[in-house]
């Protein structure tokens, strides 16, 4: 059993993609975002990240590109477990047609304000139905940073990673539209779970990892 959680939000995402999870009774650190640096490759940001871990074998919880960073911080440090959400272990969990797009660097060519608006194509992508998180995800989208919106994606479709990180524990939704559960190999599964079930799922999340933590 661990005491203290450190935990990785999704992409330009922040703790509010966590408010209905329950954490009481440890300490938790969500980790924030930084800028990354020119051309700065994903193992290099994650080494970055670690100035805000303090805790001594922690528990790590990754939602989404979250989940891959909290993967890279697993190969540097000693963890008590790693939790993915919604995300992916290694580059074979990535659907093929997002690596296409990274060798061919077609991902580049999509503006950057179409990926920060909300709308109904944006809602159905991440499995958001109710007022409260089409809300929270427009907002989540209009405070996402540009800069790393654009830098995560890249990586995202360009990750090489193979290494299986011990101790990990691998939570998908059947629904999930951005990380189809076809390509997927994960050991528990959440009904009609879409990438967002942190906010519609919360109950049935709280359970699964509260048996894990």
């Amino acid at each position: 059993m661990t005491n203290e959680i450190c935990i990785f939000s999704g992409l330009g995402a922040d703790e509010r993609v966590f408010q209905k999870l329950d954490f009481s009774g440890f300490k938790t650190t969500f980790v924030k975002w930084i800028v990354p640096q020119d051309e700065e490759t994903i193992e290099h940001y994650a080494t970055r990240l670690l100035d805000q871990i303090s805790a001594t074998n922690p528990t790590l919880i990754g939602l989404s590109f979250g989940g891959l960073i909290a993967v890279e911080v697993a190969k540097q440090i000693d963890t008590q477990k790693v939790i993915l959400i919604a995300s992916a272990k290694t580059k074979s969990e990535i659907p093929f047609y997002y690596r296409f797009a990274g060798r061919l660097g077609l991902h580049k060519l999509l503006p950057t304000g179409l990926l920060k608006s909300s709308n109904f194509v944006t809602n159905w992508f991440f499995g958001t139905s109710s007022t409260f998180d089409k809300q929270l995800l427009k907002q989540i989208l209009i405070d996402t940073d540009p800069t790393f919106l654009n830098w995560a994606i890249d990586k995202v479709t360009r990750w090489t990673n193979q290494t299986q990180t011990k101790n990990i524990f691998h939570i998908h939704g059947t629904g999930d539209r951005i990380l189809p559960l076809g390509f997927i190999n994960c050991d528990r599964t959440v009904k009609n779970g879409g990438h967002l079930m942190t906010l519609n799922k919360a109950d049935e999340l709280n359970n699964i990892i509260k048996q894990q933590i």
